[in-house]
Order: structure tokens, then sequence, then C-alpha cells
């Protein structure tokens, strides 16, 4: 039950950084790119809105588990602030907003996020669970912010995104199960050597897998997913990428539609955006690695992997294989 007298509680955290406010201001405002800077956000979707005024729908970690919330945005590019407020809440959280503020620093910048919020029903164990969660989400969203920010151009040149796209003619509704049920990818893809799935609740699968290079050779990847059967959609981040890369997130995209005879096929699309590691590449591809043949090593592995899916995938439902 939603009360009045719920007290609010207010917290606020900040940061030093040694960067230009613009280039701080630039990330915060791009809500679509937050996976790929913050470490809680799993996916944020920008529903509706202008550069000054915008509707979200975001997935987040919150004390270890995925949440979904809507929430409203007021970008002031001037003032360099940007002022958040959910309008739909997740329990135990009554309510919750609050503003990001930058501002021009002598040797940079000053970022202060501000939250308040209210538990439901005021219970003691939701405003402990929200308290926590404030803390943590906050504190590694500004570390995540100042580490990108001070290596802005850095991180804009290590960022890429990439596709692979295959037409499987059978039903959509069959493919998108072939990638949803990847507790069977083990026996169905010649190079994942293992995964463990647990489903959070419907549709949040978090994932652990081994798979083998083009090489041969074998990484552990972590990774939560977020599936949408009615969408044809499911977006994943890795939470444990592989060592040449700091953040890798992706999608796989079914499309209902029809070839040039009318037949109806699947058109899967799967897409990567990366973020290169250069202390990664340093490390493991050796001191003398240039960034392009390292984005060039990392397209052709994930590119041949989402190939072999995909020809799986399709041999699957156009042939009926396991």
């Amino acid at each position: 039950m939603r009360s009045s007298a719920e007290p609010t509680h207010v917290t606020e955290h900040g940061v030093a950084i040694a960067a230009p406010a613009a280039d701080v201001y630039r990330l915060v405002a791009d809500a679509a790119g937050w996976p790929d800077v913050f470490g809680p956000t799993v996916h944020c979707e920008v529903e509706s809105g202008t550069e000054r005024r915008q509707e979200l729908r975001i997935w987040a970690f919150a004390n270890g588990r995925v949440r979904t919330w809507a929430s409203r945005r007021i970008l002031d590019p001037e003032a360099r602030t940007v002022t958040f407020r959910q309008v739909v809440s997740a329990p135990p959280v009554a309510s919750m907003g609050g503003t990001w503020r930058i501002e021009e620093t002598a040797g940079g910048c000053r970022v202060t996020l501000l939250h308040d919020y209210r538990a439901v029903d005021d219970d003691p164990e939701g405003v402990r669970l929200i308290e926590n969660a404030v803390e943590a989400n906050s504190t590694a969203e500004l570390h995540a912010l100042r580490t990108t920010a001070e290596r802005f151009a850095e991180f804009a040149q290590s960022r890429f995104t990439f596709s692979t796209r295959q037409d499987i003619h059978g039903d959509p509704r069959a493919a998108f199960d072939f990638l949803a049920r990847a507790e069977l990818w083990p026996s169905r893809l010649p190079h994942v050597a293992r995964l463990d799935l647990r489903e959070e609740e419907p549709g949040v699968q978090h994932m652990t897998m081994d798979t083998y290079g083009p090489d041969g050779s074998a990484h552990t990847t972590s990774s939560v997913r977020l599936c949408f059967p009615e969408r044809g959609l499911i977006v994943y981040k890795q939470t444990t990428p592989p060592p040449v890369m700091s953040g890798h997130t992706g999608r796989w995209v079914v499309e209902d539609v029809r070839d040039a005879s009318g037949a109806r096929v699947a058109r899967v699309t799967s897409w990567h955006t990366v973020v290169v590691d250069p202390q990664g590449v340093r490390r493991v591809l050796g001191p003398g690695t240039e960034p392009a043949e390292a984005r060039a090593m990392i397209e052709r592995s994930l590119t041949a992997n989402s190939s072999a899916t995909l020809l799986r995938a399709k041999r699957h439902v156009e042939g009926g294989t396991p």
C-alpha cells in the first residue's frame, strides 16, 4: 500500500572528475549507452521523448537481482542537470527520484548524484534494501563515470557495433525458441563447451558459459539476458567479459518478414556492441598489438560464434534437427 505518510529518505553522493563537464554530461544524458558505462545497468530503452524530456524503461541490478522500472527525465544541457522520477517503481520502492548535477571546477568538474525515496509502508527491511542498493549503485556508477570520462576519447574510439544476419524459412517463434533455450546450446552449438543457466524469473536469465574461440582456446563468460518473446527480442550484457573487452552488450532480433516469393521468413540479426580494454589487449595479445588489429580480431571471433549459432538455428527450424 502506498501512503503519503511514508517518510522520504534523502541521499547524496559525489565525485570529482578530471574531465570536461560537457563530456560527463554527455555520458549521463545518453541513457541508451548506460549499459556500456555503468556496471549495474543491464538495458535501457528510451521509449519516448525529446532532447529535454524522456520516458525510460530501465533494467538494472539492485542487491544482486535484476529490477525494472519506468522513469521520466528532464534534461537541462545548459545547467548540466538531469532530473529523474520513477513513474512505475518496483517494490520495495514506493517512489524514487533525484538529480544528476555536473558543475565545472578548475580541474574538471564535480558530479553530485541526489536521491530521494520512500519504501512501501516504510517497512524497515524495505528501507534497508533500498538504502543498500542506492549506496552500492551510486558508488559504482560514479566510479564508472569518472573512469570513462577521464578517458573519454579512448572510450569513444574503443566502442564499436556490428551485426550478423541470417534468413530462416520457417516460424519466427521456433527461431526465437532456439535462441531463448540457451541451456540446450552445449548439445546444439559446437563452440559452446558448457553452459549453466539460472532463470531468476520468467525472461530474466543468468548464464555462465565456456566457449571455444577460432584458435581452439576456451574462455568463460557470465551474462544476464532479458527475453521478450512478444517482441522477438533478446538483449544481454556480459557481466564477466573476455579479458580483451571492458564491456560487451548485444541483442538477438527475430523479425517476421516475407521473401520475394511471399514465403514466411524469420530474419534473425545478432548485434554486438563492444568496448575494447586496451590494457587487456596488451596483456593477452602483446604490447605491440594495434587497436585496429584488436578490433578486427574481436569482431572475427564474435561474428564466427554468431554465424555458427544462426546456422544451427536455421538447420533446426528448416530441417527439424535437435
